[in-house]
């Protein structure tokens, strides 16, 4: 401790006392660590990693601690580097419609100050008041408009990370056409932290639209709500910027979570479907998600619906989605996983599912819910956790079984982490881990970088 202060005298630095009586976030394991280190500039940033490289100390970046796969865990005699000094929007470029930020910008805040220029970086999460652009980098985030602007892997057209031994790589590229040898930006995103630490980001932003609407549609199963939702793409007077699809099982637990009453929404049905629709006034988009509920209602099988005629009654709607906290109050460390399914395969997968799962334990009965235009679906047991090893091993393997064949993937958008690693191995392309073993040996040959996380 006296050696990192001596050498970072403006950095905020906690020891393990200190992290024992903080909040670690969404997992109790990303305090495990001997110290924390928030560094203010990117140079802190190397003289850290350096510090780290020199002694063979592994060091784990943090930025909003949400993530749900482990990826931000530590343990004694690791260093973390909390990226919470690096919070400036360095710059808005309205007419290149690109934004320049720190790594500790949260989502929310790139929202907010993207949005006084009439612009949107183009992926939502529900964590956006914590969640930071550095760790939805290095998770490769989706979110709820990734079926319409992609993840941030479509999002980001330049950053700067640190490297495994101090250097900086520096591609801030603001341009979407590039054809100038490898793109070594994309080694970063989706790395989870392990060859390196994103510092600054060049995103992409889109324009926004001037008002949304929002409907909430109870559906007989995932096909009605796809056959709705293709209705929607193919309107030229609003865009459809949501559709969420919820089971019974997620749904009826989130309305007791929620305190609703029977019948203050469409609540009774084997689906929920949540969209939301912009355009350019509350009206316009109203009028359009009501007129293509009506054209569709019939063809689609829809068994009730509702647009919502406030913003109220919309945030009701959302609460629905967005607040699944309620799932760790009903189960403490409820088994958790997300999955994406070819979306033709969604019903099939989803009751192949729950077959499989009760063959585990006749008890079990899944809460279901996500993204329903891109297939990547949220999947918690109905159980506290953890799982004994063995038991969440036959959930993955019921959970995963057969989905890369098919073309979909056992990791969505929550990343490989430590939760999913004995899954990456049993269930990822044998040549895929392979090689990136070789790039990781190669990157980081001293495994300094978020030891022990996705390639082990």
């Amino acid at each position: 401790m006296p050696a990192l202060r001596a050498l970072l005298p403006t950095a905020t630095i906690w020891d393990a006392a200190e992290l024992a009586s903080r909040d670690p976030g969404f997992d109790a394991r990303n305090f495990g660590a001997s110290a924390l280190v928030r560094p203010r500039d990117v140079e802190g940033v190397a003289t850290l990693v350096r510090f780290c490289a020199e002694r063979g100390v592994g060091l784990v970046a943090q930025g909003g601690r949400t993530g749900l796969a482990g990826g931000a865990a530590t343990s004694a005699g690791q260093i973390i580097c909390d990226l919470g000094g690096l919070a400036q929007i360095e710059e808005i470029d309205p007419f290149a419609r690109v934004a320049i930020v720190q790594a500790g910008v949260t989502l929310g805040a790139l929202q907010e100050a993207a949005a006084a220029h009439g612009l949107d970086p183009g992926v939502d999460l529900a964590a956006r008041g914590s969640a930071t652009i550095g760790g939805m980098v290095s998770t490769n985030a989706g979110g709820i408009m990734a079926f319409r602007n992609g993840t941030m892997r479509h999002r980001v057209l330049g950053l700067e990370a640190v490297l495994p031994d101090g250097r900086v790589f520096s591609d801030l590229t603001r341009v979407l056409k590039i054809s100038a040898g490898y793109d070594l930006k994309h080694l970063f995103i989706g790395a989870e932290g392990t060859l390196g630490i994103v510092t600054r980001v060049a995103v992409r932003l889109d324009p926004v639209a001037g008002a949304s609407a929002t409907a909430l549609v109870g559906v007989p199963d995932a096909a009605s709500a796809q056959r709705i939702v293709r209705h929607f793409l193919g309107s030229t007077s609003a865009r459809l910027s949501a559709a969420e699809i919820l089971w019974r099982n997620f749904a009826s637990l989130m309305q007791r979570g929620l305190g609703y009453a029977p019948g203050q929404l469409p609540l009774d049905a084997p689906c929920l479907l949540v969209l939301g629709l912009g355009a350019d006034s509350v009206e316009a988009a109203r009028g359009v998600l009501e007129d293509g509920l009506a054209a569709i209602w019939e063809e689609a099988g829809i068994l009730d619906g509702l647009v919502a005629s406030s913003e109220a009654q919309a945030a009701q709607m959302w609460r629905l989605r967005e607040e699944t906290e309620h799932i760790e109050r009903a189960h403490p460390m409820a088994p958790s996983f997300d999955v994406s399914v070819p979306g033709g395969a969604l019903d099939a997968y989803v009751a192949r599912i729950e077959v499989g799962l009760k063959r585990i334990d006749a008890a079990y009965a899944p809460y279901v819910y996500g993204h329903l235009a891109d297939g990547n679906l949220h999947i918690s047991i109905n159980c506290d956790g953890p799982l004994a090893h063995e038991r969440h091993a036959a959930v993955e393997d019921v959970l995963y079984e057969g989905l890369r064949e098919a073309g979909g993937s056992f990791s969505a958008e929550h990343g490989v982490g430590l939760e999913k690693r004995e899954a990456y191995e049993r269930h990822a392309d044998p040549v895929k881990r392979d090689l990136a073993k070789a790039i990781k040996a190669l990157i980081d040959p001293g495994n300094v970088m978020n030891p022990g996380k996705v390639v082990g």
